[in-house]
């Protein structure tokens, strides 16, 4: 993967990003995603920001060799402390965290977006408690799919804020858009989280949640 060529992954975090968008990529990385859709013509702006030096770096050095400082800039900042309020941002992607990460990211700072901004989010499991935050905050799931690469399974959930919603303990779980499609590569991620989760069960100390899932994922996967 570099600035030209992403992995399928954040190919398909791209395609939620609006055209014209004013981009925030919270832990960017190398910078791939803003750099990649500027190249584009797909956004008008963004900002690329990291918490950690040497990723950073990587990232200010991307946005350099593509002569992009005009329209890339990048911040060496904690979460959504990256964005100011002149930088106009519309759309916020945060990619290849912890749910509960992305949760923490979006609760410390969620004033930073003025409630506009649409999120796109690829959390690397802890989807329930983040569509839960995402629930609590006003905020409506507009787009959910999974897709797997390199025999991980990822999910994307883009929200932006609307009418409020109340998702069910199994939306919660599984994704209330999900549910409804039951697309091929969601039942095979919850036919191989099954199999995980019922070796699991076998041992005796295994928590009473683990059993509910079961449950839960059995009723999902019958015809």
């Amino acid at each position: 993967m570099n600035e030209q060529t992403l992995s399928m992954r954040l190919e398909r975090v791209a395609a939620q990003v609006p055209a014209g968008a004013r981009l925030a990529d919270i832990g960017s990385d190398h910078g791939y995603l803003p750099v990649a859709l500027m190249r584009r013509g797909l956004i008008a702006a963004a900002v690329a920001g990291e918490v950690a030096l040497t990723p950073f770096r990587a990232a200010e050095r991307t946005v350099r060799e593509e002569g992009l400082e005009q329209h890339i800039t990048v911040r060496l900042a904690n979460g959504l402390a990256a964005i100011e309020p002149s930088d106009g941002i519309t759309a916020v992607s945060l990619c290849g965290m912890g749910g509960e990460t992305i949760r923490d990211i979006l609760e410390r700072d969620n004033m930073r977006l003025c409630g506009k901004a649409r999120l796109i989010l690829q959390p690397n499991g802890g989807e329930q408690p983040l569509r839960r935050w995402l629930m609590e905050n006003g905020y409506r799931i507009l787009h959910e799919e999974v897709l797997r690469e390199n025999r991980f399974d990822y999910e994307i959930i883009v929200a932006e804020r609307g009418e409020p919603v109340a998702y069910t303990d199994l939306e919660l779980y599984f994704g209330p858009l999900l549910m409804q499609a039951r697309s091929e590569a969601f039942l095979r991620k919850w036919q191989r989280r099954l199999r995980l989760k019922q070796r699991i069960l076998a041992h005796q100390a295994a928590p009473e949640e683990v059993a509910r899932h079961v449950r839960w994922i059995s009723e999902l996967l019958e015809p």
